[in-house]
């Protein structure tokens, strides 16, 4: 089906030429992922506000919420961290692996239960954990006692005897070379790893390498455990540039491009130990436009972020986030197609699915997705949009999980959230509208308005005659050409005179109503 998929999608199997563009600045920096020149991934870290994701700390149980069957964990931040009884026990949760036994039998071990987490974690107990998600909105961080540290094709688990191959690893023969060479791995007892996804092809003494790394890494951690109180800071995850080497630089990117002459060596520094072939792949860019200008990163970046997204067969997609869910809905647009309806909706559909997947990565949009695409009779067009999605969320490094298209048309799918989306990142409400995307017209605030004054020159009608109003010149203009004679009847049945000046600086819905001779603000 996926091979149909992609014939009727003008798509080819071949691995096409992928560059990445790294511009560091002083407040931020950036990288992009190009494909043939169209932006497939895009990341952002401002020096403010690192992302804590997969650094550990030594902190204090602060409280425990058996109702929520959680603990509540000071980590250093102004909010204490959210631990869950079941991310409290160790190697608890399905990492997505496949199992391995080092000795080709399981080991029995002792299971901790949910029941005896309070025991083990009493109130002003230390815990070592690992942020799984960074703070979002009011919610401090989410963490784990289940501690992982990733390499470049391992990851290491040291509070797990468990070792495996990621299940995104599909071929079989492939499979067994590695579960050999997981076997043959000088593992301590007790720690566990995790072939990671690009480990595939790789040579034994990758492993090896990678293994003896992360082992130091650990060493270094477990001193600082026993030295430093808590709460406190044991690792900290690489910066993103130091992230982009290690998950991004793999065999399929072909260059390299960096602005800053410093984080290129760096980043030549940190490929040097893993492949010094990979080294000749980095350049420095001196150019005089801005090197995200010159490849048409940030031309793409601006028409990706629009709620509104044009598709290249003409139509569109429209995201809304809320607090709940992400809504996306898919439209025709100016893709009205010839005599055959159906393919038209179906090219329509097959383009919004790829573009969903690539709009979930760039904007790094987690939680619930709803996907509204157009309604579909054939159910083997349906399977072929869900197939296309399936595929384009594979390459996503966020877990997800995608659900076939529903009768209503609608297709459910999640999204690993780890860290605030980057629109949060990026924007914040708008201090005019208060965050609503819309503010009263001017005829309702003109109704508001008439309605306040015609409380306030009742409340006052004895004692203040002339009465003063400021507000937008927007909606003075409102007042002046299609409401005067309203003013003219309250100005007669309360035998008072009504003033008005407009003034640029006050918001579209904002007016008030003073007495005119003593600049006292009046209230209904």
């Amino acid at each position: 089906m996926i091979d149909k998929v992609r014939k009727l999608f003008g798509l080819s199997s071949r691995k096409t030429g992928k560059k990445l563009i790294v511009s560091v600045e002083k407040l931020e920096s950036r990288v992009a992922l190009l494909e043939n020149g169209r932006l497939e991934e895009y990341s952002v870290e401002r020096k403010t506000s690192r992302n804590i994701v997969g650094s550990v700390y030594k902190g204090k149980v602060k409280n425990i919420e058996m109702g929520l069957k959680a603990m509540f964990v000071d980590i250093g931040f102004e909010k204490n961290a959210f631990l869950h009884f079941w991310d409290a026990i160790p190697a608890a949760l399905d990492s997505g692996i496949e199992e391995i036994d080092r000795r080709g039998s399981k080991r029995p071990r002792k299971r901790i239960t949910v029941k005896d987490i309070p025991s083990i974690y009493p109130v002003g107990s230390d815990v070592i954990v690992q942020v799984t998600k960074g703070p979002i909105g009011t919610k401090g961080p989410r963490v784990t006692t289940n501690l992982s540290f990733a390499g470049r094709y391992l990851v290491l688990m040291p509070f797990s005897d468990r070792s495996g191959i990621s299940r995104k690893i599909e071929n079989q023969k492939e499979r067994e070379r590695l579960r050999k060479i997981v076997r043959e791995l000088e593992i301590p007892d007790g720690v566990g790893v995790i072939i990671r996804t690009v480990g595939e092809g790789q040579r034994a003494r990758y492993f090896v390498r990678d293994l003896r790394f992360l082992l130091d890494q650990w060493a270094q951690v477990e001193q600082l455990i026993r030295a430093e109180p808590a709460p406190c800071r044991l690792f900290e995850e690489p910066d993103l540039v130091g992230r982009t080497v290690r998950d991004f630089l793999t065999e399929e990117i072909d260059e390299v491009l960096c602005d800053d002459r410093g984080s290129m060596e760096r980043m030549i520094d940190m490929i040097g130990q893993i492949s010094r072939r990979a080294r000749n792949r980095v350049h420095h860019y001196d150019g005089a436009m801005p090197i995200f200008e010159t490849y048409g990163v940030q031309k793409q970046i601006d028409d990706a972020f629009h709620r509104q997204v044009w598709l290249k067969c003409g139509g569109y997609i429209v995201i809304d986030e809320t607090e709940a869910l992400v809504a996306i809905d898919v439209n025709t647009g100016r893709n009205k197609g010839g005599r055959d309806v159906e393919k038209t909706i179906l090219q329509t559909n097959l383009d919004a699915a790829d573009e969903i997947a690539r709009q979930l990565r760039l904007r790094n949009i987690g939680g619930l997705i709803i996907a509204d695409f157009i309604d579909m009779k054939s159910r083997k067009d349906q399977q072929a949009v869900f197939s296309l999605m399936k595929e384009r969320l594979n390459r996503d490094k966020a877990k997800t999980h995608v659900l076939p298209i529903s009768q209503l048309g609608l297709m459910e799918m999640t999204r690993q959230r780890a860290q605030e989306s980057l629109s949060d990142t990026i924007y914040e409400n708008c201090p005019y509208c208060g965050g609503r995307g819309v503010v009263k017209t001017s005829m309702t605030t003109s109704v508001e308005l008439h309605r306040t004054l015609n409380t306030v020159m009742r409340k006052y009608q004895e004692n203040i005659h002339d009465i003063r109003v400021i507000l937008n010149p927007g909606v003075l203009k409102r007042l002046k050409e299609e409401d005067e004679e309203l003013l003219v009847e309250l100005e007669r049945r309360y035998a008072s005179r009504l003033t008005f000046r407009g003034d640029p600086t006050f918001h579209h819905e904002k007016f008030i109503i003073t007495d005119a001779n003593t600049g006292a603000e009046l209230h209904a």
